[in-house]
């Protein structure tokens, strides 16, 4: 099996960058055009395969863009790496940013919201072509701190997931082309993310290969870029529990970690 051209043979690593000034960890960081091809050249340089590039912030409460802005901030980063040869994936809940990223080149959507949030966006990642990743939330940035209520969590994110499947599938987009992501953090408390990594092989079991997004968000008694260690733990098992695609600040760290479990 494969995903974007990648053998899932072996743990595929997505390295990320932030164009924001208000992500969770590091926003503001690579909020310029140059320092945010920079970064993203040097995970390509640490062994990342897939560069994951976002404009507007999910955490928790993040204030929400328009396309115009988000594009801003994307479309040269994305131009400028896929002339330097980077398997691209633009991370958007804007359909616009969709068409604009894949005409520039981009291979793979992102979409936090399973491309619900914008009614257009199903239809332009099936004529895209491209791949897209699939993840759940409930509600959105702005709310879903206070949604984190379920009968059955990790029941629940798979009868999401497959209904999403089975939307894209519907809507055009060959299974082939899809990842699915449980969404840790997003509309899950402490408890129900520990639920989610520890079953996270009944979400495996879906059939399509599994994005885990872990880095940075557990072990909430040190700052974010002091979380290292518990976030390469935390890969390690999602490893062993079937995941294929890790999205990640610090890649050769975490290549480093995968390859000793492996």
């Amino acid at each position: 099996m494969s995903f974007a051209g990648l053998s899932l043979g072996r743990p595929i690593i997505m390295g990320i960058v932030n164009v924001t000034p208000d992500s969770f960890s590091d926003g503001g960081d690579n909020f310029d055009t140059a320092s945010a091809v920079a970064h993203g050249l040097r995970l390509i340089d640490e062994g990342a395969h897939i560069i994951d590039v976002g404009g507007e912030s999910t955490r928790p409460g993040a204030k929400q863009i328009d396309s115009i802005e988000e594009l801003a901030r994307v479309r040269p980063v994305v131009r400028e790496l896929i002339s330097a040869g980077a398997l691209v994936s633009i991370d958007t809940r804007h359909a616009k940013v969709m068409e604009v990223s894949v005409d520039e080149g981009v291979q793979i959507i992102n979409d936090v919201s399973a491309l619900t949030w914008d009614p257009s966006a199903i239809k332009v990642a099936a004529q895209s072509g491209a791949h897209v990743i699939l993840m759940h939330m409930k509600g959105t940035p702005q709310t879903m701190t206070g949604e984190a209520e379920y009968d059955d969590v990790v029941g629940d994110v798979i009868d999401y997931l497959a209904g999403r499947i089975k939307a894209c599938a519907d809507a055009g987009i060959a299974i082939g082309r899809i990842s699915v992501d449980p969404g840790f953090g997003f509309a899950k408390n402490t408890a129900q993310n520990f639920e989610l990594l520890d079953r996270l092989d009944e979400i495996a079991a879906l059939g399509r290969p599994v994005t885990v997004g872990l880095s940075r968000k557990f072990g909430k008694e040190a700052k974010p870029k002091d979380r290292t260690k518990t976030s390469l733990s935390l890969a390690a098992q999602a490893a062993e529990k079937g995941a294929s695609i890790f999205r990640v600040h610090e890649v050769a760290e975490t290549i480093s970690a995968l390859n000793r479990t492996s």
